[in-house]
């Protein structure tokens, strides 16, 4: 018996919770990080998980669980935990991923479900939280995964020092936007792949442990403009905007004019596709997770929208496209970024 399966099983004895036949631990796929799942056949919904503790930050898991909880939202119930090993004993909220049930016909009213609970989440005093913040020097940490794994390890490009100040001037712009939102609660990766579906009860929310706080936009363009999953940009921006009047009333913004929080919703996207390029580059490079390398044009196709649409954001645009495009079409990930997303857009 493994350590976690002799974990589990003595957890489980202890709360009274054995199944009447051998206990069973079936594996879940991976995700992006080093966590591994285990489905318990129990009567109880139960997930055995496993998290490094020299990778993963489970006491931070922990700790917004609890406070999602009691802010209505429906994230897993921890039941157990050893932190020394790295084993928890979590509440399984099913498999239904919001990505496999967006359709045309249902994703006004799952999105509708899920921004109501980022509201809710949103209105959190960060006071109370003793987390990280989203600030420059974590921003720019992020984007500089563009330079070293995108450009220089996927793409064979070493950038020269006029292409290294280029960027420089460019995550600059965006960090100062950043900065310049109301401050919340950041889940961080808020979107369609962790975010399930429960048929008649509110959305599970999974996957927070790298909480900050950070920029209002943040979690809503991760959703709107997620990296799975294109939406027209008309229908995205009546999505942004109806947030942002909701945010308004509710206390979390003051009001600003359509073009300024559009501004920093296209802005911040921006800040977390260049980041996914560098990190679908290394789940690549580094972890041998190759799946994700079929999600890169979609990205690109984000990033080049957003960079050509706003003046001050264009220099960057020019050189993505005209020094790193030509590398990234020789590479044998690469389809038209121009129509990427396209076979999953859905017209509303």
């Amino acid at each position: 018996m493994t350590a976690l399966q002799q974990w589990v099983h003595t957890t489980l004895a202890d709360k009274g919770w054995l199944p009447s036949g051998p206990l069973q631990l079936a594996p879940l796929p991976s995700d992006a990080g080093f966590r591994r799942y285990f489905r318990l056949n129990t009567d109880a919904h139960l997930l055995a998980v496993v998290a490094p503790p020299t990778t993963e930050k489970n006491e931070t898991f922990v700790f917004i669980a609890k406070l999602l909880r009691e802010q209505g939202i429906h994230a897993p119930e921890v039941f157990a935990t050893d932190y020394e090993q790295g084993f928890l004993l979590v509440e399984d909220l099913g498999g239904q991923l919001l990505l496999d049930s967006l359709e045309p016909d249902t994703a006004h009213c799952l999105y509708g479900e899920v921004i109501t609970d980022l509201l809710r989440i949103q209105q959190i005093p960060t006071a109370a939280l003793e987390l990280p913040a989203y600030d420059q020097p974590l921003l720019r940490l992020e984007m500089s995964l563009f330079e070293d794994w995108f450009a220089t390890r996927l793409l064979g490009h070493t950038l020269t020092p006029a292409e290294q100040n280029l960027l420089h001037t460019t995550f600059a712009h965006l960090e100062a936007l950043a900065a310049a939102q109301p401050q919340v609660l950041v889940h961080r990766d808020f979107h369609s792949r962790n975010l399930i579906v429960r048929d008649g009860l509110a959305p599970g929310v999974v996957d927070f442990q790298d909480g900050v706080v950070g920029p209002i936009t943040y979690d809503l363009v991760s959703l709107l403009r997620d990296c799975y999953i294109r939406w027209p940009t008309d229908q995205v921006e009546r999505w942004a905007l109806a947030y942002g009047n909701m945010a308004v009333e509710v206390g979390l913004m003051r009001p600003v004019t359509r073009e300024t929080f559009l501004r920093w919703f296209d802005w911040m996207g921006l800040q977390r596709h260049i980041k996914v390029l560098g990190i679908f580059a290394r789940l690549h490079l580094r972890d041998g997770k190759d799946g994700y390398l079929q999600n890169l044009p979609l990205v690109l196709r984000y990033t080049l929208e957003v960079a050509e649409a706003y003046p001050e954001l264009l220099p960057f645009a020019d050189w993505l496209r005209e020094t790193l495009l030509p590398l990234a079409k020789q590479q044998h990930w690469y389809s038209d970024y121009r129509s990427a997303g396209n076979a999953k857009a859905r017209a509303q």
